[in-house]
């Protein structure tokens, strides 16, 4: 996936690089910019024996507190449940009284310097978890409204394309916290003191590597992907054990070819698949015999092959599968060097939990050159009492899977503009829609079982697109094409409710921005989901009335959650702005509720 807008890339992000230390550089309103081409030792040992007497108990606690997290009052994973689902059974806030919401607490972590506040903070026991973007974690008690604790982990090296964020932690146990890093590491955390219980080194940040989701927790395994497809990176996820942080499994978004020790027999030609034409009806307008004669110039190409794993994925208890949302090859745009499908790039991947051996995929755009990658996090659902595996694709298309064997289903009616799908870029430019970031970008959708509705944030934003090459360099953007914005184009978001049971749009909203930042449902009918101009709305579910808006100031570009506290409900979401669009930063987390009660006044 590639996210890169704003004023300059010069200016924003030098060669992709932001050190510690170095000043965040200012943010500028404009249409989006052509892109340029330890040793372990005794006490860790120690630390280890100590952490194992500490933690023998979490298995119990985490079966009573995983899969109903948004049910019970609490949210205590990033997608509200491990179906990703970002749905909650609470409403005492609904359609009928939403109106009378106000803001009831806001935490502003006072961070030195500001990014992209894309945090979801996650609720347990009457504490917050709050991620900010570049890596302090705090815990506040929600009944004194104080912070319990603060971590600021020491960054090394970072590289990354889009503006640094972190979207939020993993809870084990109701008791110890992990946070992913953008010098890819994966630190935890004592929940009650904020003190480092372990630190690993997922990859090398070096070589562009970095964690911006937030980690996923299955039984007594921490679950992480990396980001760094820009960079010529082997993408990858990794289950490590969360009371030691040895390593238990490593799956390679990239497949090798026979021989290499991680091949993978699901990809039994390796990352160069089946030399498909289409995506679905589509023509991808390759030249196959091409690819083909080329492939023995580039066989080790998929040794630098992108493949990054930038959002949360879905788990299903039943299956015992974890799904993955996997973004672009590398180089982003150029095709040339690395023939074939590229496997596992844009593609939803099913792996086995157990074993991080891959079950199933399905690739939403072979050999993709307009950064059309799987971004958006994969949600589980039943829809017409099949098990399904759910996409909104930054194509425009919402792609709904099989969740057995990774077949379609079905795919959506286009929720944003579709213009010369798949035209090849040429030196001059090639204009397409929806362009390299929309469809759904990042964005995490969120699903109403009541009415089978998914609904998506989305962008329009009219790009050319440009061909030129460069070589692969340790650390350096690797583009190998540009895209640029159209001058004089409007650019805006849409919000949308899309019927999984048929594919079609149940209604649709127009925003002024292109919007980034995911979606919340509920029980009480209502939808939530931000702005980059600050705005922060409530839809009703079915009808996609607004029935509520609160501007926060800073651009509310976070998935919003709910959860209840002293009997009740709150809706919670990070205004702190977007980096790579330019919209206001800040660092407010705001808490909505409805007028608190004389008693709860006193409190």
């Amino acid at each position: 996936m590639l996210e890169l807008t704003g004023a300059s890339m010069a200016a924003h992000c030098p060669g992709g690089v932001e050190r510690v230390g170095g000043q965040l550089p200012p943010t500028s309103p404009g249409p989006p910019f052509e892109a340029p081409s330890r040793t372990e030792g005794s006490a860790e040992r120690k630390l280890c024996m100590h952490m194992r007497a500490r933690w023998w108990v979490t298995p119990v606690l985490l079966l009573a507190t995983s899969t109903a997290a948004a049910q019970s009052g609490d949210w205590t994973t990033y997608g509200g449940n491990d179906w990703n689902q970002r749905y909650s059974q609470l409403k005492a806030i609904n359609t009928a009284n939403v109106s009378q919401m106000v803001p009831r607490m806001m935490f502003q972590t006072g961070i030195a310097k500001l990014g992209s506040f894309e945090n979801t903070p996650i609720v347990s026991n009457g504490v917050m978890y709050v991620t900010t973007p570049y890596n302090t974690a705090m815990a506040y008690d929600l009944a004194t409204k104080k912070e319990l604790w603060r971590y600021e982990h020491k960054l090394g090296t970072t590289i990354y394309c889009c503006g640094p964020n972190n979207r939020g932690v993993a809870i084990h146990g109701g008791a110890h916290v992990y946070m992913g890093t953008l010098d890819a590491h994966l630190v935890a955390l004592d929940g009650k003191s904020g003190k480092v219980l372990w630190d690993k080194e997922v990859a090398d940040p070096a070589f562009g590597y970095s964690i911006t989701h937030a980690p996923l927790i299955i039984g007594d395994n921490v679950i992480v992907g990396v980001s760094g497809g820009e960079y010529g990176i082997r993408g990858h996820v990794t289950a490590y054990n969360a009371m030691t942080g040895d390593q238990v499994w490593r799956w390679y978004s990239i497949p090798a070819p026979k021989g290499d020790p991680t091949f993978d027999e699901k990809a039994p030609n390796g990352w160069t698949g089946t030399w498909a034409t289409k995506a679905e009806e589509a023509d991808l307008h390759r030249d196959i015999a091409k690819e083909k004669a080329d492939s023995a110039t580039h066989a080790d190409a998929w040794q630098r092959g992108g493949g990054g794993v930038w959002m949360t994925p879905a788990y299903d208890k039943e299956s015992n599968s974890i799904f993955v949302a996997v973004g672009n090859p590398s180089p982003d745009l150029d095709g040339s060097l690395r023939p074939g499908d590229n496997l596992y790039t844009d593609c939803v991947v099913a792996i086995d939990a157990t074993s991080g051996k891959t079950k199933w995929y399905y690739q939403t755009v072979p050999h993709d050159v307009w950064d059309l990658d799987a971004v958006s996090p994969p949600v589980v659902a039943t829809v017409g009492g099949k098990k399904v595996v759910v996409h909104a694709g930054k194509t425009g298309w919402v792609y709904v899977l099989d969740a057995a064997n990774g077949k379609l289903v079905r795919k959506s009616d286009a929720f944003v503009p579709q213009e010369n799908m798949f035209a090849l870029p040429t030196p001059e430019g090639t204009r397409m829609l929806p362009g390299a970031n929309g469809g759904s970008e990042w964005s995490p959708i969120a699903i109403d079982p009541s009415l089978n509705y998914a609904f998506v944030a989305a962008l329009h934003q009219p790009m050319h697109y440009k061909v030129h090459s460069a070589p692969w360099e340790k650390g350096r953007l690797w583009l190998g094409s540009a895209f640029v914005a159209i001058p004089g184009e409007e650019q805006y978001g849409l919000f949308s409710a899309v019927d999984l049971r048929t594919g079609k749009i149940a209604w649709q909203n127009k925003v002024p921005q292109p919007m980034m930042g995911g979606s919340l449902a509920t029980a009480g009918g209502l939808t939530f989901t931000g702005e980059g101009n600050g705005n922060f709305n409530a839809y009703n579910s079915k009808t996609g009335k607004l029935l509520w808006q609160f501007n926060a100031g800073a651009g509310c570009n976070s998935a919003p959650m709910t959860f209840t506290h002293k009997g009740e409900q709150f809706i919670a979401v990070a205004c702190g702005g977007n980096f790579q669009i330019s919209y206001p930063l800040g660092d407010a987390l705001m808490v909505f509720g409805l007028p608190a009660k004389a008693g709860a006044m006193k409190q």
